[in-house]
């Protein structure tokens, strides 16, 4: 599957700052998969934050077209009780 990044998630990637390699990620591979109207969807994993030691969910929206994934914008949270579904 293609990934595509739309320039509005590559400035906030940059303004959250957010490695473009972790959002790539976690839109090719998630340990999570929400559906959302209007055919998007939040791909979202958890990993490791070594600055803080903590961990965190990074949330990727996206839109799938064909074999082409389409990230929207992307965010970092460690809300993992409000966002992460059991």
């Amino acid at each position: 599957m293609d990934i595509i990044i739309s320039d509005h998630a590559l400035f906030e990637s940059k303004r959250r700052r957010i490695p473009l390699e972790l959002i790539e990620s976690v839109a090719r591979s998630p340990q999570q998969v929400i559906i959302m109207p209007a055919g998007r969807k939040i791909c979202q994993s958890k990993f490791k934050d070594v600055s803080s030691d903590k961990t965190m969910l990074c949330r990727v929206v996206v839109i799938d077209s064909n074999n082409t994934r389409f990230v929207i914008t992307a965010y970092i949270t460690s809300k993992m009780d409000k966002y992460w579904e059991v």
